[in-house]
């Protein structure tokens, strides 16, 4: 043991470390620095390097000490780079300067504006970045200077030029303009928005702030110039003459100059142009005119316009071919065929939802001015102070708000057909207005002296019984008379049941072709359902069901949910049906017996909730039409 001992510590411990690789790195790192440091030297930019403990500048490049015209001694006292600095931004840019150091921000960036000891102006982009230690504590600031002398010098003369510019829009009262067709983006010049009278503060120049300030009757032609200008790449500049209304309602006249620029392929990407006030020398122009040519100005806007509106009106005019074969539905038809080729006036009547203006589109296709313009106008939707001015137009300053002449109704449709729905909603004094034009057809707009001839079909419409209206003072009896002339009565879907199948299968096949959904078989269910029911809104409450069936169906069995045909017990303004049952299925006597009882004890009020339908049990459409069609005088039970 004494021997192994000796042994063991007579022994020498002895290391080595291989240190190859740490002396390669050292060398390499030693390499990179100088690498770095030339590049740093070397670099275009200017760079310079704050330490935020000494507060010195620790290094700066020569690109800095060029563009500064300073050397590496002098840019390292911390006082040159204040005074070298624009006085005028000094203060601004020390306090953004010491939000950086602060470590309230990681990056600062200023155009900054020196002064060189030479008197020469430099203009910079800085970056300044902040560097912080190990502890996140800043430590130094990074400065990257890019010289932007030149690119700024070339922004004052722009500016010199731009104000040139402007000066001399505004002296030739001329715009100028720029719209890109791919992007949309539209360019209006200070003049142009004065011209048109926005304020380029608030509106963002677009294509449509434009034509909303083009006149409507120039509109058209603007429209299509426009259309022209970016489809033709043979597109030939040319002037336009154009009205433009302004927001207080003053009218100017400009002509504009317009040119397409194309790319290398040939596809036009911009238009640019002028536009240019015109408007004195438009009136200076006008004031020359003789009445006969005024006469004939007026003449040629009338046709442009009419023009104008027959192109709207062909848009939206088309009408659903009319479906069924029921005996009640050919008996309409039969009437329309005959009345269609004349010019007879027609009143059809009937309740809401059977189709009113199908027929009267019917009978204006049918007739020799179906070439011409066919005008819609819902009494019943136009204020009571404003139907009059609709239907015959009025002249500027006839009423408050009347800023220029506007065209009614009646001229819109000369040499077609006015259509005039809701015909019991017309006021009492327009009522006097419109037995004029149907006796000596002629008119005058409202504030105008002179009568205008009236080459126009009048086809009305209602769905409420003239006859007790005029009873009641509500409708004029000489009017009546004259719209009376061929009356057409519509029969609501319950009479026409035989053509429900017909009109089901029509309306899926739309409303599906349209969803994109395939819907082949009806459910026997539904259909028994949509026969029994009485479709108090007719055909419109129909159309409306099947479509919102089409949109909730997922399958290719067409079904409709029940409940959405029980109208009585939906509406929670109607009260029980009576217990002797629907009174549909009682006697002609009993059922007039039945709804007299029911007015006199409602005062003859029909509609409400405390009013004859709801103790009925019945729509109070449904209520309206058996009146009529008993011939009951509901007024008489007003003072019961």
């Amino acid at each position: 043991m004494r021997r192994a001992e000796r042994e063991r510590s007579a022994a020498i411990l002895e290391t080595n470390n291989d240190i190859t690789e740490r002396k390669r790195g050292e060398s390499l790192l030693r390499e990179s620095e100088q690498r770095f440091r030339a590049i740093f030297n070397e670099a275009g930019t200017g760079i310079s390097l704050l330490d935020l403990v000494s507060g010195a500048p620790i290094e700066n490049n020569r690109a800095l000490q060029t563009m500064l015209g300073c050397s590496r001694d002098e840019l390292s006292r911390v006082e040159i780079y204040d005074e070298l600095t624009c006085e005028e931004n000094r203060e601004a840019d020390a306090i953004q300067f010491r939000e950086l150091c602060q470590g309230n921000c990681e990056t600062l960036r200023q155009e900054k504006h020196f002064i060189r000891r030479d008197g020469r102006s430099v203009w910079a982009n800085v970056i300044f970045t902040l560097l912080r230690d190990a502890e996140g504590r800043p430590r130094y600031v990074i400065a990257i200077h890019e010289d932007i002398t030149e690119r700024k010098r070339a922004e004052e003369a722009l500016r010199r030029s731009e104000g040139y510019l402007a000066e001399a829009e505004r002296l030739t009262h001329s715009g100028s303009w720029a719209w890109n067709v791919r992007t949309l983006e539209t360019f209006w010049s200070q003049e142009m928005f004065r011209i048109l009278g926005y304020d380029p503060e608030k509106v963002r120049p677009t294509l449509s702030h434009f034509l909303e300030r083009v006149h409507p009757e120039d509109r058209p032609l603007i429209e299509q110039r426009a259309k022209a200008e970016t489809t033709q790449a043979d597109w030939v500049d040319a002037g336009a003459d154009y009205r433009i209304i302004l927001a207080d309602g003053t009218i100017k006249h400009l002509h504009s100059v317009s040119h397409s620029v194309m790319n290398e392929s040939g596809e036009i990407v911009e238009v640019v142009g002028t536009s240019r006030d015109v408007t004195e020398q438009h009136e200076a122009r006008a004031a020359l005119e003789t009445a006969f040519e005024q006469i004939k100005a007026l003449k040629d806007q009338l046709y442009k316009e009419n023009i104008v509106l027959r192109e709207e009106v062909d848009k939206t005019s088309m009408f659903e071919e009319i479906v069924g074969t029921s005996p009640a539905l050919q008996a309409v038809l039969v009437r329309v065929a005959k009345v269609a080729p004349t010019d007879s006036t027609v009143l059809i009547t009937g309740e809401t939802g059977t189709g009113k203006e199908l027929i009267a589109r019917a009978i204006h296709k049918r007739s020799p001015r179906s070439s011409r313009a066919f005008v819609s106008v819902n009494c019943a939707a136009i204020p009571a102070t404003l139907i009059a001015s609709e239907l015959f137009g009025h002249e500027k300053g006839a009423f408050t708000g009347a800023l220029h002449q506007r065209l009614g109704r009646f001229e819109l449709a000369e040499g077609g057909t006015i259509f005039l729905d809701e015909i019991g909603e017309l006021p009492a004094e327009t009522q006097i207005a419109l037995l004029h034009v149907l006796q000596e057809r002629e008119f005058e707009r409202l504030g105008g002296s002179q009568p205008i001839r009236a080459d126009v079909r009048v086809i009305t419409a209602t769905n409420r019984d003239l006859e007790s209206a005029i009873a009641s003072g509500a409708f004029r009896q000489d009017l009546f008379y004259r719209l009376n002339v061929f009356p057409i009565q519509i029969p609501p879907l319950r009479e026409r049941r035989e053509d429900i199948p017909t009109l089901i299968e029509y309306f899926i096949h739309r409303y599906s072709r349209n969803a994109g959904k395939k819907i082949g078989t009806i459910e026997k269910r539904t259909l028994e359902l949509l026969e029994s029911y009485a479709w108090p809104g007719n055909i419109r409450e129909l159309q409306n069901v099947i479509e919102r069936s089409v949109i909730v169906c997922e399958t290719d069995l067409f079904s409709v949910d029940p409940s959405w045909l029980s109208f009585e017990s939906s509406s929670p303004q109607q009260g029980p049906r009576p217990s002797g049952g629907p009174i549909a299925k009682k006697s002609v006597a009993q059922e007039k017996e039945a709804i007299e009882a029911a007015l006199a004890a409602t005062g003859g009020r029909v509609s409400g909730p405390s009013g004859a339908a709801a103790q009925l049990g019945m729509p109070a459409s449904t209520l309206e039409s058996k009146i009529r069609s008993l011939k009951i005088n509901k007024y008489r039970f007003k003072n019961i």
